[in-house]
């Protein structure tokens, strides 16, 4: 009977051990795919996204274009509470909140000096290979527009 457990147990290592490192969804490199985005004139368009595990916070790296079509850097570490948390290298927000509400859901808003700027919604795809960011903001001329941004995993 042990010889028997203990078989059961050792075929099973593995498959326990996977489930157990399971990383998030999120973590990885994303690059954006245009064809599938829709980025009205105005708006920042990061062309990778690169989440990241710093501790028990979340980094999260984009590069791509600013308002002004000028290249641009963001840093972001938070946890995934909705707090705020500093966001760096972004001229038009100086923190962003973002909470978790599934594996495949994710709210945000980014703020400047405490005011929301833009707020938005994160669906990482059932087969995690995908994501659309769904956000609304003011372009430079006061008026709210919104854009959904599809990214692909690297």
């Amino acid at each position: 009977m042990k010889v028997r457990t203990l078989a059961l147990a050792l075929a099973l290592f593995p498959a326990l051990a996977t489930l157990c490192s399971a990383e998030d969804l999120s973590t990885g490199t994303w690059k954006l795919n245009e064809s599938k985005s829709q980025i009205p004139a105005g708006f920042i368009k990061n062309m990778t996204v690169v989440y990241s595990a710093e501790g028990d916070k979340t980094k999260i790296v984009t590069d791509g274009f600013g308002r002004d079509g000028k290249p641009m850097h963001t840093e972001w570490v938070g946890k995934l509470d909705g707090k705020d948390y500093p966001l760096t290298g972004d001229p038009g927000a100086n923190s962003r909140s973002i909470q978790k509400i599934d594996d495949h859901h994710m709210k945000l808003e980014n703020k400047k000096d405490g005011k929301v700027v833009v707020s938005g919604s994160i669906v990482i795809a059932k087969d995690g290979k995908s994501r659309t960011l769904t956000a609304s903001g003011m372009d430079p001329s006061g008026k709210k527009v919104t854009s959904a941004t599809v990214y692909d995993k690297q």
